[in-house]
């Protein structure tokens, strides 16, 4: 009885106040401010015992009188709703508490903001309550991704990439959507990749991230597949600029740059928006069609005006691998390190600079026919895959890697030279590194 006093006479002491300010963590009026007292002392102390089920009645007086008491409050609904959720004892009672909680991520909202992460959590909770709602969750996600996508960790920008998959092969959309917000979920992962590259331990978690995107995306990502789904797009409206950048966008990340319709697109692009960026989706053209001298000079007109990370980082591979069409290794290798310096998450720069070593084996004077190039072709294999360690970068190094072994010196040949495997050696000719022995 007497705390039950001093609860009454606290909230009799609030009223002045929150007539004042009818804005009140306490509630609009005095009488919800005691109601909202007098529940706050039961839900606090049902929660601390851990009495979920108890806890309910007091926590949804306070959403009722005081919404806007305190975050804490709406995340501890979680965990309260979820077990009157386990308790409920009918499929009606279950459905009805879901409703609720789903109800209270938008009062949240409404008191607390933070609409877009909020959103989020809305559409993975109800996913897990009610895993048939495919096309709710996927709406829900897409709603917080328009409200505000850079507020969204790397967890729900892949969630968001699963429930589009999820959608489309329920029937609700075109696959056209998949690749569309892949588009959308890469560019935000690599958005977020940009700010932790100092951290190795943050690195490698949103490499993570960045995995399982692309494992999912990747029955959708062949070339053939991406050619059938936007050429009739294309041939229907070809100066479609946002549809132009989505083609070349896409096709230049999934490396589909030697086709009749990732040309077209481009140059269609470039005539419509003439633009650094522009220039540099002309070099990747010119590339795929073997015509270096042309990528070189539109690339280098691109890394002059350039203000993105991106698209910096995508000029300086296409001029390394046009130098290397031309047999100019140095030009080459200074290029694509560049680029490795503009982006020091990425693997791939390291993966051209082995095929770059590779390709010039002829040219190294070892006594071996420039077998010690292929030794360093591989350290920068190895190399790309700690950088970026994710399961493309991998496929393509153990593939070069197994290439390249093939073409090691055999162990007597070496041996006649007074090469012994392990010991260090540095590559002669323009190359110039030090690396190890190693024979077959």
């Amino acid at each position: 009885m007497k705390k039950l006093k001093i609860v009454m006479l606290a909230a009799v002491a609030l009223m002045t106040s929150v007539a004042a300010n009818a804005q009140s963590k306490f509630g609009a009026t005095p009488d919800d401010s005691i109601a909202c007292i007098s529940n706050v002392s039961l839900y606090q102390e049902f929660y601390k015992q851990k009495a979920y089920t108890d806890c309910y009645e007091p926590w949804r007086q306070i959403l009722l009188h005081c919404p806007r008491y305190s975050k804490a409050v709406y995340q501890r609904g979680e965990t309260i709703m979820k077990a009157m959720i386990n308790a409920a004892t009918t499929a009606e009672e279950r459905d009805a508490y879901i409703d609720e909680l789903m109800a209270m991520y938008d009062k949240r909202i409404e008191n607390f903001g933070e609409a877009a992460k909020v959103k989020a959590m809305k559409a993975n909770m109800l996913s897990v309550l009610r895993p048939a709602a495919v096309k709710e969750v996927y709406e829900i996600y897409a709603d917080a991704i328009n409200t505000g996508a850079d507020q969204l960790d790397e967890n729900y920008v892949t969630l968001y990439f699963k429930a589009t998959v999820d959608y489309v092969k329920a029937g609700f959309a075109e696959p056209t959507l998949v690749i569309d917000n892949y588009d959308i979920a890469s560019e935000l992962l690599e958005n977020i990749l940009d700010k932790v590259a100092e951290d190795t331990v943050k690195v490698a978690k949103i490499s993570g991230y960045i995995n399982n995107v692309e494992a999912v995306f990747s029955p959708y990502a062949s070339c053939d597949q991406l050619i059938e789904i936007y050429q009739k797009k294309f041939d229907a409206d070809p100066k479609n600029a946002d549809l132009l950048r989505k083609i070349t966008n896409i096709m230049y990340k999934k490396h589909c740059t030697e086709n009749s319709l990732f040309f077209a697109a481009t140059e269609n692009l470039y005539e419509l928006e003439p633009s650094p960026s522009t220039a540099m989706q002309m070099g990747a053209m010119c590339f795929g069609k073997k015509q270096y001298g042309k990528a070189i000079e539109y690339c280098q007109d691109a890394v002059k005006s350039l203000t993105e990370k991106k698209d910096l980082y995508r000029a300086y591979l296409i001029l390394g691998n046009s130098y290397s069409g031309q047999n100019n290794y140095s030009a080459a290798r200074n290029a694509l390190m560049k680029a490795a310096e503009i982006d020091r998450t990425k693997g791939e720069p390291y993966i051209y600079l082995a095929m770059v070593y590779a390709s010039s084996y002829r040219s190294i004077d070892d006594g071996m026919g420039g077998r010690s190039a292929y030794w360093v072709a591989v350290d920068e294999c190895r190399h790309a895959k700690s950088v970026e360690p994710t399961d493309e970068i991998a496929r393509m190094a153990d593939k070069l890697i197994g290439q390249y072994a093939g073409y090691f010196p055999k162990k007597n040949d070496a041996f006649m030279l007074d090469l012994i495997d392990g010991k260090s050696y540095v590559v002669p000719g323009w190359i110039g590194k030090s690396t190890v022995i190693r024979t077959r």
